[in-house]
């Protein structure tokens, strides 16, 4: 059954590309079953899916739509994330040391 166009963006559905701003493993999983083609080799595939799905996410939209508007809210998430995540960590391991 085809897609209705105004779901789709440059061939990539907007439900990947809005749930994928908040779980992008799980996205991609989805996407995977249903037999997108990545444009990245498979074994580096499940690895940087594995580790670094923010990053398949950013290569898998820069692949169908180039920098866009989706490829720049996607770039921004990701350096939030990233540079977020080493806070939290850094105020855990400070907590342990107190107790």
């Amino acid at each position: 059954m085809p897609m209705p166009i105004m779901t789709l963006t440059h061939g990539i559905p907007i439900w990947f590309l809005v749930l994928s701003l908040f779980l992008p493993r799980l996205s991609l999983f989805i996407g995977w079953i249903h037999m997108w083609w990545f444009f990245v080799p498979q074994p580096w595939a499940a690895v940087v899916w594995a580790f670094l799905p923010r990053v398949l996410v950013l290569i898998f939209i820069h692949a169908h739509q180039g920098f866009d508007l989706w490829f720049y809210i996607h770039l921004v998430t990701a350096i939030v994330v990233w540079s977020g995540s080493g806070v939290s960590h850094n105020n855990r391991r400070m907590r342990r040391r107190r107790t």
